[in-house]
């Protein structure tokens, strides 16, 4: 696990730290965000859904490909280091996201934990935010998407399966890796792969509606262990399967670039060569339609084994509720202690 500092440049700071020696260690430092804000919206046609909330900044987890680190900038923090161990909390956020709930213009769409961060990330085992969020959820019957790969969700059974039946509910559970040894060397700080397919089966066995996320997925990595996953989250109780490939925005593909020569030495030039040839020749392009698939032949081939897999294995290929299928959102009433006339 990455334990000392290490940040590319940041474009927003006028300053750059460059150790003369060993960079110090890293410790996780807490910060608390007071926004005033906790729905996040999205309009890239790539990306199935509007709304998102993400009571955490940062993640622990310190995942080497994490796409959402170019967001730490924002913060004059680093997309390196600093996104792991300088980590932000939003103890308001249940409440902003009742308030945001009780405004007339919202109509109950789909609102999906999380976008730019893992909702159940280590810390949430402390200050349960994601989980005072899924209540409020509850509590309105709001249609409600997760994405994660900690097996913390489990904790928060009782409130999924409560969302299920009274609304809708689904959770992708992320598992690009078959092979222990590689997730480690990629997502320092996750569960292995085995624990991770214990939690698809946990919720699954509780009525939960879950899927696998086999992402992301690296070309010359992890593809060869894609159908191993599928098959062996399917026969854990998955029912849906998503897959996108590598995305290596900005400083991304700087950290992934060094984590990834320290990990894995004698393999690290051929995934990157592999990385351009699904990419049109770069590390990354960000082109809407393409950013999330890749391109070319060795792209083409990924995909059309993902889907073939899927199809054989009985995987339905829509993991979020549709707006086609409406809303089952209700505002609660007010006890007042009052008999209804109706």
């Amino acid at each position: 696990m990455l334990a000392r500092v290490a940040n590319p440049p940041n474009p927003f700071s006028a300053t750059h730290v460059d150790w003369l020696g060993e960079p110090p260690r890293q410790s996780v430092e807490v910060y608390v965000d007071h926004t005033r804000d906790i729905l996040s919206t999205n309009d890239s046609p790539d990306i199935p859904f509007r709304y998102s909330v993400n009571p955490y900044r940062g993640c622990f987890h310190g995942c080497a490909y994490c796409y959402a680190r170019p967001t730490h900038e924002y913060l004059s923090f680093g997309a390196g280091s600093d996104f792991d161990r300088r980590l932000v909390v939003k103890p308001e956020a249940a409440a902003l996201l009742r308030t945001a709930f009780e405004k007339k213009s919202w109509v109950g769409e789909l609102v999906v934990f999380s976008g730019n961060t893992d909702c159940y990330q280590p810390l949430e085992a402390s200050y349960g935010l994601t989980r005072a969020c899924l209540q409020v959820c509850l509590d309105y019957r709001n249609p409600v998407g997760i994405i994660t790969k900690a097996p913390l969700v489990e904790r928060d059974v009782d409130v999924l399966a409560g969302l299920a039946r009274e609304a809708r509910v689904t959770v992708a559970v992320s598992i690009p890796f078959s092979d222990a040894a590689h997730a480690r060397a990629m997502e320092p700080a996750v569960a292995p792969p085995a624990r991770r397919l214990q939690a698809v089966r946990r919720l699954a066995e509780a009525g939960v509606p879950v899927g696998v996320n086999v992402a992301p997925i690296i070309p010359g990595l992890n593809d060869s262990q894609m159908v191993e996953v599928l098959e062996q989250a399917r026969a854990a109780g998955a029912t849906f399967a998503g897959m996108t490939l590598l995305r290596l925005p900005g400083p991304v593909a700087t950290v992934f670039e060094e984590r990834l020569r320290a990990a894995l030495p004698d393999r690290a030039e051929r995934i990157l060569n592999r990385v351009r040839e699904a990419r049109g020749g770069a590390l990354y392009k960000g082109d809407f339609g393409t950013r999330m698939r890749g391109e070319g032949e060795y792209a083409g081939t990924i995909e059309a084994l993902f889907k073939q897999t899927c199809k054989r294995l009985g995987y339905v290929s829509r993991q979020a509720p549709t707006p086609e299928a409406g809303t089952t959102f209700r505002r609660p009433v007010a006890d007042s202690g009052q008999l209804s006339l109706f």
